[in-house]
C-alpha cells in the first residue's frame, strides 16, 4: 500500500457482506446479478490497510429457515422473542458449498472473517449485531481496538445485510458509507426504498467507488 493511500484510509476499514455462493447466481437465496460487483470489491479491498470479510454461517436447524417451520413458505414471516422474522429459504448452511465465498472474491489481505447466522434460534443480518439485539460478533471490538473510526460497507443484500451492517455502524459510533454501486439487493417488496431511507436517517452516507478511487489518487 502506497503512502497516498494509507494517509486516506488507515483509520478506515473495508466491510465485505456475504459475497457467498448463496446469495450469488446459482445459490439458494441468490440475489440477481450479484456476481457482476466481485471484480469491483477486488479493486476497492487494496485501497485499505483493514478488511473484514462477513459469512452468513447457518446450522442446518436454524430458526430462519422455512424448511424448519411447518406450513410456512420461504418470504413469509413469524413472530419471534425478538420481533418479526422472514423466512428464507435453506442457505448457507454451515460447510456446504452454499456457505463458500465465491471464487472470484479475491482479497487475500482481509484479516477477519465474521461468521454470523451461527446461533440456531437467532437470525444475523449485521456484521456488528445479531437479530436479538444482544448478541454482539465481536466486530465492534476488533475495530476499536485497532483505531478505526470509519467503515466503508460493500457487499449482499443492500437491503438486508448491508443496511443492518450499516445501520449498527453507525449507532455504534463509527462514520459508515455505503459504496452502492458495490452492493446488490434482494428488494423484496419495496425492502430497498425503506433500507435507504433508514441508513440515511441514521446519518448513513451514500456514495460511489468513483469516490474511493478518486480520493486515493488526489490525497
Amino acid at each position: 500500500m502506497n503512502h497516498q493511500t494509507s494517509k486516506l484510509l488507515n483509520n478506515a476499514a473495508l466491510i465485505v457482506v456475504d459475497v457467498q455462493n448463496g446469495f450469488t447466481p446459482g445459490g439458494n437465496l441468490a440475489v440477481a446479478d450479484a456476481d457482476q460487483i466481485i471484480p469491483l470489491i477486488n479493486q476497492l479491498a487494496p485501497q485499505f490497510e483493514h478488511v473484514v470479510l462477513t459469512q452468513d454461517w447457518h446450522p442446518d436447524q436454524h430458526v430462519s429457515f422455512a424448511d424448519n417451520h411447518e406450513n410456512k413458505k420461504p418470504f413469509e414471516t413469524i413472530e419471534l422473542s425478538y420481533g418479526t422474522q422472514v423466512l428464507w429459504p435453506k442457505h448457507c448452511v454451515q460447510g456446504t458449498h452454499d456457505a463458500e465465498f465465491h471464487s472470484e472474491l479475491q482479497i487475500p489481505t482481509a484479516q477477519l472473517i465474521i461468521r454470523k447466522g451461527v446461533h440456531q434460534h437467532i437470525d444475523s443480518y449485521s456484521a456488528f449485531m445479531e437479530a436479538d439485539r444482544q448478541t454482539p460478533t465481536g466486530l465492534n471490538g476488533y475495530l476499536k481496538e485497532h483505531q478505526i473510526d470509519t467503515v466503508y460497507i460493500v457487499g449482499i443484500a443492500t437491503d438486508f445485510c448491508v443496511a443492518w451492517t450499516a445501520i449498527d455502524a453507525a449507532n455504534m459510533g463509527f462514520r459508515a458509507y455505503v459504496i452502492e454501486d458495490a452492493c446488490k439487493a434482494i428488494d423484496l417488496n419495496g425492502s430497498l426504498s425503506e433500507a435507504w431511507q433508514q441508513m440515511l436517517a441514521k446519518g448513513v452516507i451514500r456514495i460511489q467507488s468513483g469516490e474511493i478511487f478518486k480520493g486515493t489518487r488526489d490525497n
